[in-house]
């Protein structure tokens, strides 16, 4: 990569990771995990740069390399075996009261993307936390847009019906208050 090209790239990662980041919180559950494949899918970006033929959409790649570089990590036989744990404050904050059923909303609502298939986790990401239209969602993940209406639907009665599930055993977390989905 020539000077050029490097500065392209670091005005790309400067102006586009947050997004990014988002992303791959969302694919991966946690922002740790959402870090390191970030990471790695700019890794694997910066490599190809001086190749990429539309310089002026190389988001797509990256987030195409997100969505990969997730389903490679989950074929790894020792991926599932690391348990991330945070530490617990030893006293909640005066906020915490009054969010609890939106945390516990958010909690289950990740619980229930983390619950999908991959790629239907990735199709719910795209369309509706990043509003992406059928072709863009379809070029990035390299599939036909037909099935990303079908992977889209599939995911949505999934989810729907782990929320529904989840809504009994919510209100008992949120002090007697049901949570609406």
């Amino acid at each position: 990569m020539n000077a050029d090209e490097e500065r392209q790239f670091r005005e790309f990662v400067a102006a586009r990771s947050r997004s990014l980041l988002h992303t791959a919180y969302l694919l991966t559950g946690d922002w740790e995990q959402g870090r390191d494949l970030l990471q790695t899918a700019l890794a694997s970006t910066a490599r190809r740069w001086s190749k990429l033929r539309d310089r002026e959409q190389p988001e797509i790649y990256v987030r195409r390399a997100l969505y990969h570089a997730q389903v490679d990590r989950f074929r790894l036989l020792s991926w599932g075996r690391e348990t991330v744990t945070d530490s617990v404050p030893d006293q909640p904050s005066e906020q915490g009261a009054n969010w609890a059923d939106a945390v516990v909303q958010r909690q289950d609502i990740m619980t229930a993307l983390r619950r999908l298939p991959k790629r239907q986790r990735a199709v719910i990401v795209l369309r509706y936390f990043e509003d992406r239209p059928d072709s863009e969602i379809a070029a990035i993940l390299g599939v036909a847009p037909g099935t990303v209406r079908s992977q889209t639907h599939k995911a949505l009665v999934t989810l729907r019906t782990i929320l529904a599930e989840a809504r009994p055993s919510a209100s008992s977390h949120a002090s007697g208050r049901g949570v609406t989905a």
